[in-house]
């Protein structure tokens, strides 16, 4: 499949002043690999914005944010066009997401000695979970989750301190990071199976007119199905984050 064409009704609701101003989450080292050497963020979602700029044929700036909380407090201000953060009902209320582009397993990790061995285990009366205040999979936790309690660290790495810290029984986060975290802990393990998938997605200000989250939707499942989106997750050779599954019909 080839990406689409937009109409004037498109280019005008996602870049009404004629730049396409994208928000970028730079805490999520999946999507955000690095910067090039203007200082501009490089990676996934970055290079998903830079491809929409050029199908509306308007310049970008890419407005990097330090959290995925700043970026959806920020869409409420007119500050950006497009965002690129987890799509979660929490968010969806001021921010209209597309199709999940791509998604990243979450689970758990727990402590030496620990008994715990699903994800099941977990979420029991008494049980105190670190997890990153307001991140994707932390919103999802606090939908869901029945009986464990919750424990906010500031990002990924406060979230890790306050697991040690505290000596709390799971730290919850991205599969990704909490490889790297396991080996900081003789002994603490990761949790087979996943509590979520969280899916990254591309959103436009529930303000705006239909015609731009029309074609926002036409855009990232076109580069689902075009492979772009996969040859992205190659170029920037980054493990972990998986192509989302296109909607059924």
């Amino acid at each position: 499949m080839q990406l689409p064409e937009p109409n004037g009704g498109a280019v005008e609701a996602l870049a009404p002043t004629g730049t396409l101003r994208a928000a970028i989450n730079l805490s999520n080292f999946l999507l955000v690999t690095g910067e090039d050497e203007a200082g501009d963020p490089i990676g996934v979602s970055p290079d998903m914005a830079r491809t929409l700029a050029r199908l509306l044929e308007v310049d970008l700036d890419l407005l990097p944010m330090t959290s995925p909380a700043e970026v959806a407090d920020s869409g409420a201000d007119d500050t950006w066009d497009i965002g690129l953060i987890g799509a979660e009902p929490a968010r969806a209320i001021s921010i209209a997401f597309t199709t999940a582009y791509c998604e990243i397993q979450s689970t758990y990790m727990v402590g030496p000695g620990s008994d715990a061995m699903t994800v099941e285990d977990i979420d029991q009366p008494g049980m105190r979970i670190a997890s990153a205040a307001r991140a994707a999979y932390d919103l999802w936790l606090e939908a869901n989750l029945q009986h464990a309690e919750l424990v906010h660290g500031q990002g990924l790495g406060g979230s890790f301190d306050v697991f040690v810290e505290q000596d709390l029984d799971a730290l919850a986060g991205l599969l990704p990071r909490l490889l790297t975290d396991v080996q900081r802990i003789p002994g603490a393990r990761i949790i087979d199976g996943q509590f979520a998938a969280v899916q990254q997605a591309m959103g436009t200000p529930r303000s705006r007119p239909p015609e731009g989250h029309e074609f926002l939707q036409r855009f990232v499942e076109a580069a689902i199905s075009s492979g772009l989106v996969a040859n992205l997750i190659d170029r920037h050779d980054v493990i972990g984050l998986s192509v989302a599954p296109l909607p059924t019909t």
